[in-house]
């Protein structure tokens, strides 16, 4: 505390308003399996359409009825932790390889064009699909004067000139002109035999760049100069005969000369698929694993799952779209170029599941390449080598020959095809080749029908990190309620039941299995003496319904049978909407179920034995007009106390995580009278609160002297009693009718 030393007026503001938050008793966790989503994590849903964009569609092939599940909890709730349990054997990421390739260039001889002397040029190019766009129907004009202005100066060198005239930096811009002599990849005969490249903005096989020069500015076709030049599989000046075939021992300058044309056309070229030997592309996965995300098409002829879509633009870039169910979800601008938006830079990289910031919600990617992800480099400059991507990484292509010259014939491709050289081909110029890609080979990881890994992947484990079921035990899903919709093995519902022991702050809810039989059979099944189970079920953190309920399954436009498990879940949520979390989640009240049919028809003595005798059933019936209806309230705690009821239990919980909310801020205060006093001052209203509401008939809380020993004081322990008296629940209406005669007065 601060001392005061001199005359003044201080003010100290101290908060004291302690007061208990408010705490949400029905937030459901569900762990089950999905198409799609992020495996083994408690995600919050909100709704029926999150649930779905989240994890997908219900599946009739899905083990268990996890989605089916938590669609009809959601109806009644508005806070659903689902947990995807992902059997890592059987499950796989949805992929696909994008096309890489590099895109036609051809060579312009050094001549101080745009400085010291003039050029005229037509261009035309096509798309990979052989398509002309629209702008270049008729050839286009370019006009490189000498004594060109570039930026109000006076050009200084052809790469500067070319590349004001044609462009290349621009997005829109369908060619370009591009040269970098500081490019460590130019050799020094290349930097003294070229002025710059003319580059189409479209990449592989089928894209095309037909160049003409001139001498005059009227395009006059006797006045073709020769100062266009093909290049190898390295993007570098080809050494080629007059004829303007590949001559590769020739190594002085002269058969560049040779090689000089006036008029050429040239194509770009498609890498082999990277699956392949030599192969080169850019391998899209999903983020996670799950046919969610293959592509596919449905009755209607919506396209389903994600795909990945590449549109070139006018440089080195490329727009990337993730499509998902036939609509743009996500688009970024991507290049192999570390200086503009580096694709791995933008996409999510590895094999993980994890979304870093921006970066892309439905897939990640890696350079790939021999069939496998390779440590990469970015490339210093769009000319680089694409050898630079990756030390050794030398690249097939595929590709057919060139387009016959417009004035004169040079049979070279502008990089060498498979079968010539293309073991050392490493082209400039490289990019991602417009189209979109599908997705295939997902799978969902729920076991494929082996019930043993379902089981243990639904189970979990808690490290490295918790999975399946032990992924509830998260402070950030502070889940009241769970269930493993539609799984009835004995394991899982044991795992469950156990982790709520443990944790103390959710109740399990379970279900008989679908077509398990009559009353007898459930029976067995909760004493551990039938097939299903071998253990008994014993726990007043665990509830157990029978049996089987039908309904109409919107999502597969048929009735179909569900885990009772399900409906007790439901009724719990109706309840602490309409009551509070106190009350019995049953009876005409609270219990009535929308459904159109029960398994079996229990009557009166099925219902004793279900729910009396020791046993711990809690049955659905049909009562005809009054509807079906969940007619018990047990936990399968087998010894007789007021926790052997699911409305005490769940107040139980309710208090628990009301209790350690409100206190937590306590920790590390002094162990004296004045924090107990305000602890007490605390808890007091919270719980007259609850007894208002009919959640207790009467409490009192102790934090003084006479729990805070000197001893436990010294072990750095506060302790707090709260004595409560729970409200029970009123099961059984006995009416006691007297007949008296005539002479009894009332």
């Amino acid at each position: 505390m601060v001392n005061f030393v001199s005359p003044g007026v201080y003010v100290i503001e101290k908060d004291i308003s302690d007061y208990t938050p408010s705490i949400n008793p029905t937030v459901v966790g569900i762990v089950g399996f999905a198409t799609k989503g992020p495996g083994n994590k408690p995600t919050l849903i909100t709704s029926a359409e999150n649930l779905k964009k989240t994890f997908g569609e219900p599946q009739e092939t899905l083990a268990g009825q996890g989605l089916e599940g938590a669609l009809e909890i959601l109806k009644d709730c508005n806070q659903v932790y689902y947990v995807r349990a992902v059997d890592t054997a059987t499950s796989a990421d949805a992929s696909t390889v994008v096309r890489m390739g590099s895109a036609p260039a051809i060579g312009v001889s050094a001549g101080a064009f745009g400085v010291t002397s003039s050029i005229y040029l037509k261009v035309k190019i096509t798309d990979n699909n052989g398509t002309v766009p629209s702008e270049f129907l008729t050839p286009r004009s370019y006009s490189v004067p000498a004594g060109l202005t570039v930026g109000g100066a006076a050009a200084t060198s052809q790469a500067a000139a070319m590349k004001s005239v044609l462009g290349g930096d621009l997005q829109a811009d369908k060619v370009g002109s591009y040269f970098n002599e500081h490019d460590t990849d130019l050799t020094g005969r290349t930097v003294g035999m070229l002025g710059n490249f003319i580059v189409g903005n479209y990449a592989g096989s089928g894209a095309t760049l037909s160049v003409s020069a001139y001498s005059s500015s009227d395009y006059d076709a006797a006045k073709g100069t020769r100062v266009l030049l093909a290049l190898d599989g390295s993007g570098n000046p080809s050494a080629c005969t007059a004829a303007g075939l590949p001559n590769a021992d020739r190594t002085d300058d002269l058969p560049y000369r040779h090689a000089l044309v006036s008029s050429l056309t040239v194509k770009g070229f498609t890498f082999v698929d990277a699956s392949a030997t030599s192969g080169l592309g850019y391998k899209v996965e999903s983020l996670h694993p799950g046919t969610g995300y293959n592509t596919s098409t449905n009755a209607d002829g919506a396209t389903l799952g994600i795909q990945a879509q590449v549109t070139p633009l006018g440089n080195r870039d490329a727009i990337f779209n993730v499509l998902s169910q036939g609509a743009q979800e996500e688009n970024r601008v991507v290049s192999l170029v570390g200086s503009g938006a580096y694709i791995e830079d933008q996409v999510n990289t590895g094999d993980t599941e994890s979304v870093n910031g921006f970066k892309s919600q439905f897939i990640k990617g890696n350079l790939f390449a021999d069939n496998a992800i390779f440590s990469d480099n970015k490339l210093t400059y769009y000319q680089s080598y694409t050898s630079s991507l990756g030390a050794g990484k030398f690249i097939h292509m595929v590709g057919g020959a060139p387009s016959a010259a417009i004035n004169e014939t040079l049979n070279y491709q502008s990089f060498l095809g498979t079968g010539v050289n293309a073991s050392a081909a490493s082209p400039r110029f490289v990019k991602l080749i417009e189209g979109t890609r599908n997705m295939f080979n997902g799978a969902n990881g729920d076991g494929n029908g082996n019930t043993t890994q379902e089981a243990t992947a639904l189970i979990g484990v808690t490290a490295p990190k918790r999975t399946g079921i032990q992924a509830l035990d998260d402070e950030l899903a502070p889940v009241t309620i769970a269930c493993v919709p539609g799984i009835t093995d004995q394991d899982v519902q044991n795992g469950l039941v156990s982790l709520a022991e443990s944790k103390g702050n959710f109740l399990a809810v379970l279900g008989t299995p679908i077509g398990i039989g009559q009353p007898q059979d459930a029976i067995q099944f909760a004493n551990g003496t039938s097939p299903y189970r071998s253990a008994a079920l014993n726990s007043s953190y665990a509830a157990l319904y029978y049996p089987a309920v039908k309904k109409l399954q919107v999502e597969f436009g048929k009735d179909m049978w569900f885990d009772p498990a399900i409906f007790g879940v439901k009724v719990m949520a109706k309840t602490d909407t309409i009551a509070d979390v106190w009350f019995a989640p049953a009876g005409l009240q609270r219990g009535k179920l929308s459904v159109t049919d029960v398994e079996v028809d229990l009557n009166q003595g099925d219902r004793d034995s279900l729910y009396g005798n020791g046993n711990c059933i809690n049955p659905i019936t049909n009562f005809g007009a009054d509807g079906v209806v969940i007619f018990g309230q047990r936990t399968t705690q087998r010894q007789p106390t007021a926790l052997d009821r699911i409305n005490v239990r769940r107040l139980m919980i309710y208090i628990k995580r009301l209790v350690e909310a409100s206190t937590k801020r306590f920790i590390f205060e002094p162990n004296d009278p004045l924090t107990q006093e305000r602890i007490t001052n605390l808890l007091t209203p919270a719980f007259a609160d609850i007894q208002q509401r009919r959640g207790i008939t009467s409490f009192r809380v102790i934090c003084d002297e006479t729990v805070n020993t000197p001893e436990r004081v010294d072990r750095n322990e506060l302790w707090c009693k709260v004595l409560i008296k729970p409200t029970k629940a009123a099961e059984m209406l006995v009416f006691e009718l007297n007949v008296t005669n005539q002479a009894t007065s009332f």
